[in-house]
């Protein structure tokens, strides 16, 4: 083999490697899709919206906004939010890491929700 064909084929196994580096960091680095802010709103044992959606490794803000003095607490990630008085509203943002459907309570009286559904 010439001198020249060794480069080619030097060149076309690292183009193979960096191409191949970038698809694993893509498939396993996160994901693709924006921070996200989800608002809700509690009043009395209702929440809406019920049902919440994220991507993993999504950027979430919370804002939690309830109609007394409540803690609440998301489940999985373990973020409680203290709200101090009617129509407060207590935000927290975190990194949404792990995968699968979290429930959130009213932690006081373990009073069901909603969930944070969190999908690969």
């Amino acid at each position: 083999m010439n001198r020249i064909g060794g480069l080619v084929i030097a060149a076309v196994v690292v183009v193979i490697l960096v191409v191949g580096g970038i698809l694993v960091l893509r498939s396993t680095g996160g994901s693709s899709a924006g921070p996200k802010t989800l608002s809700v709103n509690i009043t009395g044992s209702n929440m809406s919206p019920a049902k919440l959606s994220a991507s993993q490794n999504q950027q979430i803000t919370f804002n939690m906004t309830a109609d007394k003095k409540e803690e609440i607490h998301l489940h999985g990630y373990d973020i409680k939010f203290e709200v101090e008085g009617p129509g407060q509203t207590v935000t927290h943002s975190f990194k949404a890491d792990k995968t699968g459907s979290f429930e959130i309570e009213i932690e006081d009286t373990s009073t069901h929700l909603g969930e944070l559904d969190v999908t690969p």
